[in-house]
This record gives C-alpha cells, sequence and structure tokens, in this order.
C-alpha cells in the first residue's frame, strides 16, 4: 500500500525503475517508448551523460544556498544564455521550480509594474477558452480548462476571455483563413474595449496551444494583430511557452515565427529537460527598469528560486541542444514526423484533424470526418487510448473535452529531440495500433 498520494487514489502505478534515451522501464524491466517526453518535458531523452555530469560537478560546489543571500555562478550563466538567445527587449529572467509558478510569479509582476508606474486600476487579464497556463490559484484562474477550474471556480478571480485560434473547429466553411484571423482579433478587441483598457493588466496566451485543446498552432498574422492591440491599448501580452517553448517546436522561443517579442514570455518544461524541477519568465527591461527606478524590488520569492543544481541541469541542456544543433534536428524531424502521420492517418475514418509543429503535435479523434462529431464524452476515449497504448509499450498524452471542456478527444505527441526517424515510425505504427484497438473496444 502507497502512501503518497498518486493521481489516483484508486490504484498505485508501476514503477519506473530506469530510463535512458528514449526509453522507461518498469520494475519488471518492460519499455516503453517516452512518445510524450512526459508531459513534453523530456526534450533530450533520460540519462544523458553531459547533463549527469554538469549536476554532479555542481553538487560537489554547493547544491543550495538561498538568494536573500547568495547568487550562484551557474545561475548567472544559464541567465547569460537565455538572454543571449532571446530579443534584446527581453534581458531580464526569473527563476523558479515550475511552469505553474512561472506562470503566477508573471501575472504578480505584471500588477507590480502597473502600480508602480502609477496605473493601480488595472486588476484584469484576458485570456483564452481551451487554454492551459497551470495549477496554482492565480494560473488557474487564467486557464480556459474547465475540467480543472470547475470546483475550484469560486475561489478564482474573474477573467474575461476569447476564442482560441482552433481553426480546425472554428473557421467558417465560407470564411478565408485572414478572414478568420481577422475574426478572432476583433473579438479580442471588442473584450478590451468591453471590459475597458484601462483596467487589463495583460492578454495571456499559449504561443503554440498545449495539452487542454491539442497543439493549437496559430494562424499566420494572429499574434501580430494580437501585438498591436495589446500595444494600441497599453497591456501586456505574456506568452506561455511552458510547454511549447525552449525547442519543441522548432525555435528556441516559440514566439519567433510569429515576429513578434512578448513583454513577458514564461518557460518551463523543456528548459531542464526533467532532469530537475526548474521554470523562469523572461521580462521586457522597460518592466524591470521600471521596478528598479520605483521599489528596487520584485514584491515575490520562492525558497527555491535560482536552485544551483537545477540551473546546473537546465544550463547543460540548453548547451547541448545549442551545440549538437538540435533545433535544426527538431525541425527535420518534425517535418518527417508529420509526414509519418500524414501518411497513417490522412485517411483514417476517425481521425479529423492533424496538427502541429515541429516536434510538438497532435490528432483530434472524431467519430464522423464529415461533420467532424466527437465520441459519446462518457466513453473516455481519450483514457482508453491512453491505457491501451500503455500496454503496447508506448508513452503518449491524451486528453479529453478538447472541444469544450466535456467534449472531443486527443492524442498529443512530443518526442524527445534525439528521436530517429526510424523511432518515429515505431512510435506511429504504435499509436496506430493503439487507436484501432481502442476504438474497437468501444464497440
Amino acid at each position: 500500500m502507497s502512501h503518497i498520494i498518486h493521481r489516483s487514489l484508486l490504484k498505485t502505478p508501476l514503477t519506473a525503475a530506469r530510463a535512458q534515451g528514449i526509453h522507461i522501464y518498469d520494475q519488471n524491466n518492460k519499455a516503453y517508448i517516452d512518445a510524450s517526453g512526459g508531459a513534453a518535458v523530456s526534450c533530450l531523452g533520460h540519462g544523458h551523460p553531459d547533463v549527469l555530469a554538469a549536476m554532479h560537478a555542481q553538487i560537489d560546489q554547493h547544491a543550495y544556498a538561498h538568494t536573500g543571500f547568495f547568487t550562484s555562478d551557474v545561475t548567472e550563466k544559464l541567465a547569460n544564455h537565455l538572454i543571449q538567445h532571446a530579443p534584446k527587449e527581453l534581458g531580464n529572467v526569473y527563476f523558479v521550480s515550475g511552469g505553474s509558478e512561472a506562470i503566477e510569479a508573471s501575472l504578480k509582476l505584471a500588477r507590480q509594474y502597473y502600480v508602480e508606474i502609477g496605473q493601480p486600476e488595472r486588476t484584469v487579464f484576458v485570456a483564452r477558452r481551451q487554454s492551459y497556463h497551470g495549477n496554482t490559484l492565480g494560473a488557474l484562474a487564467i486557464s480556459g480548462n474547465e475540467q480543472r477550474r470547475k470546483q475550484f471556480a469560486p475561489l478564482l478571480m474573474d477573467v474575461p476571455r476569447v476564442d482560441p485560434c482552433y481553426e480546425y473547429r472554428d473557421r467558417l466553411p465560407s470564411e478565408t483563413q485572414d478572414a478568420y484571423t481577422a475574426r478572432l482579433l476583433k473579438e479580442i478587441e471588442d473584450v478590451f474595449v468591453s471590459t475597458g483598457p484601462e483596467k487589463i493588466i495583460a492578454f495571456c496566451a499559449e504561443t503554440v496551444g498545449g495539452a487542454t485543446a491539442g497543439v493549437l498552432p496559430p494562424t499566420p498574422g494572429y499574434f501580430r494583430g494580437v501585438r498591436d492591440l495589446c500595444d494600441r491599448y497599453g497591456i501586456l501580452l505574456i506568452a506561455d511557452e511552458v510547454m511549447c517553448g525552449m525547442g519543441r517546436t522548432g525555435t528556441l522561443y516559440a514566439f519567433e515565427p510569429e515576429k513578434i517579442v512578448p513583454d513577458i514570455v514564461v518557460i518551463a518544461k523543456g528548459l531542464g529537460g526533467g532532469y530537475q524541477p526548474i521554470g523562469a519568465f523572461l521580462a521586457h527591461n522597460r518592466i524591470i527598469d521600471a521596478l528598479r527606478q520605483k521599489s528596487g524590488s520584485f514584491q515575490h520569492g520562492h525558497t527555491y528560486l535560482g536552485h544551483p543544481v537545477a540551473s546546473a541541469a537546465a544550463l547543460a541542456v540548453q548547451q547541448v541542444i545549442k551545440r549538437d544543433n538540435l533545433l535544426a534536428q527538431v525541425r527535420a524531424r518534425g517535418e518527417y514526423l508529420t509526414g509519418a502521420l500524414q501518411a497513417r492517418f490522412r485517411d483514417h475514418p476517425f481521425v479529423g484533424d492533424i496538427r502541429g509543429r515541429g516536434l510538438f503535435m497532435a490528432l483530434e479523434l472524431v467519430q464522423d470526418r464529415v461533420s467532424k462529431a466527437p465520441f459519446d464524452h462518457r466513453n473516455k476515449l481519450h483514457a482508453v487510448v491512453k491505457s491501451q497504448a500503455f500496454e503496447n509499450g508506448l508513452l503518449v498524452y491524451p486528453m479529453g473535452g478538447t472541444i469544450d471542456g466535456e467534449r472531443g478527444d486527443h492524442v498529443l505527441l512530443a518526442p524527445p529531440f534525439i528521436t530517429s526517424e526510424a523511432d518515429l515510425d515505431r512510435i506511429v505504427d504504435l499509436l496506430a495500433l493503439s487507436i484501432d484497438q481502442s476504438i474497437k473496444s468501444l464497440g
């Protein structure tokens, strides 16, 4: 009997006994292909020697020193590395222990910025439906994942919401892609105006949608339009790249192809690759300059800010990505994976959409391709697929509630950047088998 409060209180999961490369092995030595990188975390796979060596070296120097007293060389080096590879406007980094903490801290920074420049009436965040930003109360408040929000809603601040950029479901048959994008931007502006732009702190959005709706890439010009609207009304833009950033979509920061610079960008999962818990945000120079000139501090803090061992792991991960030119490999492997998924599922009767960017892909499962009707949500097809894939030795990241928090199923793939083409072929084969077995089991 386990005394851990596991994700399910009804059963204890298998034990992960060891891991190497793209495989995790249970206590019975059964191998599982980590085709989702856990939760889009394990960008270098498991057991990378350079990362392990960096962590050991840092432990030998010192494992922990509170940031109320000290900084550390390795954390300073990690900050320098991130800033050197970011737009010049983003010159400041704040390190925490994960994505939810980083989102929470970014919301507080944005609020403090407006207080310190004399606009304390700004108290509202605007976000999108079918989004996810984290499990802490502030992050959950701006999230649009209704399943996770529902029972905690009375505790959460009110957040005006707009539609996600969900072209497969929401673009009308009569609309061009540009017209669809323009409609989304008009909705955002309408919400800004109806809320009162002078009351709004920031617009918060995942650059590429994550697990809630299943990897939603923005349409061309969407984020350029969002940036223009935020500038017009004096509203900050917070880009949540906890899942899609740090190379997952083929560029270090997912906003790069959008030709914009957010005011704050939040990163986590691929930052440390799962070797240590770490998250961060990068903030625009004008935000930090305002705090520096007024109060001289950011009124926030955690015990494990800038943890040296976490920083050492993350720095090693990022150095390997740079040294081994893995961003180019993500783009090449992403094209290969897209082609393999299209070849296998393009005509599949129960796959409605194949979407994504880089090594961040999703399949949306439907009962009818023409009408896009989802499976009955009571069947929990996503859970059946996860369980069946697990039996087949494949780890994927399915979720339900894709459409509105209740209806719809999708399967997310986020394999490590080191995954070979042969590995990707095997992943697609096992995924196809698992989906077919799962749908057949529903009768």
